[in-house]
């Protein structure tokens, strides 16, 4: 299914919903995830600018997550161009994603959905880098998890100094890394709380939120249906009809298949025995129907490098060089 196809049915989303929709698709493709980052910001913006002010704009948003600021200021961007903002979630949103819809007026969330804690993680290129890929792809670091480690040391060593706590944290993870991800926690909270404070005027209920989704969770992986969501949680959720939800499945089979998304990137196939290949991938999309799709595209060079050992065996090992990673528009209007 292309672009083309898919804008058929956010027209017909449109209709049902008396709204403009923006598809917004961040990719979780093995070996090539990507996530919500600021330069997504401008690529919104020219699709608003097309849509212009309107009653309402639903956003449809698969992601695992990103720059909690990126999240803050794309959802505060799609509020000043609706009286309305909803998020139509077809499968997973996130962290980053999840923070997107604490904004939200209305979320939609089909039976499959599921949103996330905001704990969030810090991603940089001072990260460590992920064992054996042979895709320069980092290691996201978790703050809760950061946090989790910390106390488990006084736990199991009551007695040790936390300058040598620290010490042995910072020989894994940098600590330019550890200091981003202590300053991103106090933020996180801000900025939750800024989004849920345009729409809901219950303090207490907004702490209550906040405190599940910032640590009390438990764990960054865990996901909340759309009943907790309702229910505990008492976000603003709502349910698709049905042919919506037809609609909202045959997106997200469309989004897996352009995007490959259950299919881990195999060296071996971008080669096809060659020792040298180029490759490029689309990674991400944003999507409307009035100014057409941008591709998130990774662009590169691979090649097979092969060592002789001195007991005689050849060692093969992959290497990737990245040219770059830019959005285009590669089916405008």
């Amino acid at each position: 299914m292309t672009y083309q196809d898919r804008r058929d049915l956010y027209q017909q989303i449109e209709e049902e919903r008396d709204s403009k929709v923006v598809a917004y698709v961040t990719g979780d493709r093995p070996g090539l995830e990507t996530a919500i980052e600021s330069d997504a910001v401008d690529i919104f913006a020219d699709h608003l600018d097309k849509i212009r002010v309107v009653p309402r704009i639903s956003l449809i948003l698969y992601t695992r997550g990103g720059d909690p600021h990126a999240a803050q200021s794309i959802a505060n961007l799609l509020k000043a161009f609706c009286d309305e903002f909803e998020v139509i979630v077809p499968s997973k949103c996130h962290s980053a994603g999840t923070l997107i819809c604490l904004g939200a007026d209305t979320i939609v969330m089909t039976k499959q959905s599921t949103l996330g804690p905001i704990d969030p993680s810090v991603n940089t290129t001072l990260n460590p880098v992920t064992p054996g890929s042979a895709f320069p792809n980092t290691v996201p670091i978790a703050v809760e998890d950061i946090n989790g480690f910390i106390e488990q040391a006084r736990a199991v060593m009551p007695g040790e100094p936390m300058d040598k706590v620290f010490d042995r944290l910072a020989k894994s993870v940098h600590p330019l890394v550890l200091g981003r991800a202590f300053r991103t926690r106090a933020q996180i909270r801000m900025l939750g709380d800024q989004l849920l404070s345009t729409h809901i005027a219950d303090r207490e209920a907004i702490n209550r939120t906040l405190d599940f989704l910032c640590s009390k969770s438990g764990s960054h992986d865990y996901t909340i249906n759309r009943r907790e969501a309702s229910n505990d949680l008492r976000l603003p959720v709502t349910h698709p009809s049905w042919d919506e939800y037809a609609v909202i499945r045959r997106l997200l089979r469309s989004f897996c298949d352009e995007l490959e998304l259950t299919t881990p990137i195999d060296p071996s196939r971008v080669l096809a025995g060659a020792s040298k290949a180029s490759y490029s991938y689309s990674c991400g999309l944003i999507e409307s129907v009035c100014l057409g799709s941008h591709a998130f595209t990774a662009e590169g060079n691979i090649w097979a490098l092969r060592t002789s050992m001195e007991d005689g065996t050849i060692e093969e090992r992959i290497v990737d060089r990245r040219k770059h990673t830019t959005w285009r528009l590669t089916d405008g209007r």
